[in-house]
């Protein structure tokens, strides 16, 4: 088997890893009732955008729909940042809610501990490193040699 055959399937798998990872995501979000405000439908729209962006790259791939792909799951990673960060803010503030006159140590732990899960928003950040990884040096991606 080539190198370039091996390569072509590792990418392949690498962009269905991520993109059942963002369908799958996006089932627990809906199990989980993610739905209670604004920011929490936020998940939803990322992991739709990659999905969507992820089969068009399996189905065409060409030089748009890869470089749409790395901008939308360049987005996605920011909205994992934001998720990580909501959820220790929403933890934060119900530890000082129910201990107000608490340590900041305690409400640290209490935070870290808290029912928004931390590593939840990393699902996002994970898919999107994936699918990126998989146009690392991508061929479509490499600029024509002008020497000809």
């Amino acid at each position: 088997m080539s190198a370039d055959i091996l390569v072509n399937r590792f990418r392949t798998f690498l962009l269905l890893v991520a993109g059942i990872t963002c369908v799958f995501t996006i089932v627990e979000l809906w199990l989980e009732e993610h739905t209670g405000d604004p920011p929490q439908l936020i998940p939803f729209v990322l992991c739709g955008l990659g999905t969507v962006a992820i089969a068009a790259v399996l189905l065409r791939p060409r030089r748009a729909t890869l470089r749409t792909l790395r901008t939308v799951m360049g987005v996605t990673l920011f909205g994992s940042l934001f998720g990580l960060y909501e959820h220790i803010e929403h933890n934060w503030e119900f530890a000082q809610e129910i201990r107000p006159n608490a340590t900041f140590s305690v409400l640290l732990s209490d935070t870290l501990h808290g029912a928004n899960p931390l590593l939840a928003p990393g699902i996002l950040a994970l898919s999107a490193v994936l699918a990126i990884a998989a146009t690392y040096f991508h061929p479509l991606l490499q600029k024509p040699d002008s020497s000809g």
